[in-house]
């Protein structure tokens, strides 16, 4: 079915079409909320939950005229991902505080002490994956907001209703973090 004609069909609840949809966009939805949850539990909650939202946001707007089927599905699938992620406030807290108390070894911060350049063209998509993974949520979100999705930072902190400056700050710690989660995953590699 073309895609106006899929987009009639879901609208009349079609389940053929609502099938289809979910046959030809699963994959890359999947990996919309592999980048945003922090494991494939979580992801596999907000794939079926996105789905549902987007099926349902789809049928509402009978009178409307609906983007091409692949610029709605991908902006309102990132929209139920963000507001999921946002709906587990317990992790926030609990992931920010994990390592408050380690005072036993010296942490080093710099990103250039050892002159590494790692080449990000050649990393496996897996590496690159859990590395976000293990991002706190508001790291998380702002990372792929922007790094990935391409959001300016005004947008951003619109999408996450947090100020610019939050957002920034969040940002900069993720990009921190980002590095150092690549950095660990190929030392282990390696060992």
């Amino acid at each position: 079915m073309s895609s106006p004609d899929l987009i009639s069909a879901i609208q009349k609840n079609d389940i053929t079409a609502k099938k289809e949809v979910f046959h030809l966009y699963y994959g890359k939805l999947a990996a919309i909320a592999n980048r945003y949850c922090k494991n494939q539990q979580q992801a596999e909650e907000v794939l079926n939950l996105g789905f549902n939202s987007c099926f349902e946001k789809l049928q509402n707007m009978r009178n409307s005229k609906v983007p091409t089927l692949d610029t709605f599905f991908e902006k309102e699938f990132i929209l139920e991902c963000v507001a999921y992620v946002k709906s587990i406030r317990s992790e926030y807290y609990v992931s920010s505080t994990v390592y408050a108390t380690d005072n036993a070894t010296s942490k080093n911060y710099n990103l250039f002490e050892n002159n590494e350049v790692i080449d990000f063209n050649h990393l496996d998509t897996e590496t690159l994956v859990r590395s976000l993974q293990q991002m706190v949520p508001s790291q998380r979100l702002i990372f792929n907001l922007h790094v990935i999705e391409g959001h300016s930072l005004s947008e951003a902190a619109a999408i996450l209703e947090s100020s610019e400056e939050t957002v920034k700050s969040n940002l900069e710690k993720a990009r921190f973090n980002f590095q150092k989660n690549i950095e660990k995953s190929l030392k282990q590699i390696k060992a």
